[in-house]
């Protein structure tokens, strides 16, 4: 009897097995002949962003020529869907995938850009907070983080790149050390209440044009910002409260443990 058992046992095991398997197998050849009822688009995106909407990826998806609603889910290629809408310069990703019960879901997450970058042509274009570039919008203007001056960046011109890529593009530009900024004053809400504009001047260093005041701050390259930006702070908190706003012209916070000042020469 016991060797009974032990021989039956791993029977009936196969036996389920085998059974689920047929059972699996029946319910995917089913889904796959089962229509696309309908078409359920989600999208993502930091507050207050607009660049792309449900009714811009509906349209990209049922107006490019191929069946989807009523289709059968097997003919339904997802993969190309996704593939289509990141293709999309507005959107940082993209999943689409079926149901048992008919339905399209496709999920959109917008980029989010944390600055615009104004090439001295005027063309522009933003970074996200990716680090990747994005070209402006028709429908939608971000209010982001303004960067002007001597800049004739690469994103205004060659679509989505990464900033911080090896190629020979991404080195010989600003774009990496303007995210590295824009990271650093975003992040911080005294700052991205105060700083709501960056100059690049003629030797290609960072020059500050906070909200208060008619000063210009020399900020220099993009290495160091916590300390350089803590100097400020301090200097806003014990040195400003006792002078007039408009009494500098120039506040150079470049070097290391000094802040040099120059006081405006017209009223």
């Amino acid at each position: 009897m016991k060797k009974l058992k032990k021989f039956l046992r791993p029977l009936g095991i196969a036996l389920l097995v085998i059974g689920v398997s047929l059972a699996l197998g029946f319910v995917e050849r089913t889904t796959d002949r089962t229509p696309i009822a309908d078409l359920q688009v989600h999208v993502e995106g930091g507050e207050g962003l607009h660049f792309i909407d449900e009714q811009a990826v509906r349209a990209e998806i049922l107006d490019h020529g191929v069946a989807v609603l009523n289709a059968p889910t097997a003919d339904v290629d997802v993969a190309d869907i996704e593939t289509r809408l990141r293709n999309i310069p507005a959107v940082a990703k993209a999943e689409a995938y079926h149901t048992m019960d008919g339905v399209l879901h496709v999920d959109v997450v917008q980029r989010e850009p944390i600055v615009r970058v104004f090439n001295a042509d005027g063309n522009s274009f933003y970074i996200d907070r990716e680090g990747w570039t994005m070209p402006i919008s028709s429908k939608y203007t971000a209010r982001v983080l303004v960067v002007t001056g001597n800049l004739n960046e690469p994103g205004a011109n060659d679509g989505v790149h990464f900033v911080f890529a090896d190629d020979s593009l991404a080195q010989a530009s600003l774009s990496d050390d303007v995210h590295r900024l824009a990271t650093f004053i975003v992040n911080d809400p005294f700052w991205k209440a105060m700083i709501d504009q960056v100059v690049v001047n003629a030797d290609h260093e960072f020059e500050l044009v906070p909200r208060i005041g008619a000063q210009r701050i020399l900020l220099g390259d993009a290495t160091a910002l916590a300390q350089r930006f803590e100097k400020l702070r301090i200097f806003y908190q014990k040195g400003i409260p006792k002078a007039d706003w408009r009494r500098y012209d120039r506040i150079d916070i470049r070097f290391a443990d000094q802040i040099v000042c120059t006081k405006r020469t017209t009223p």
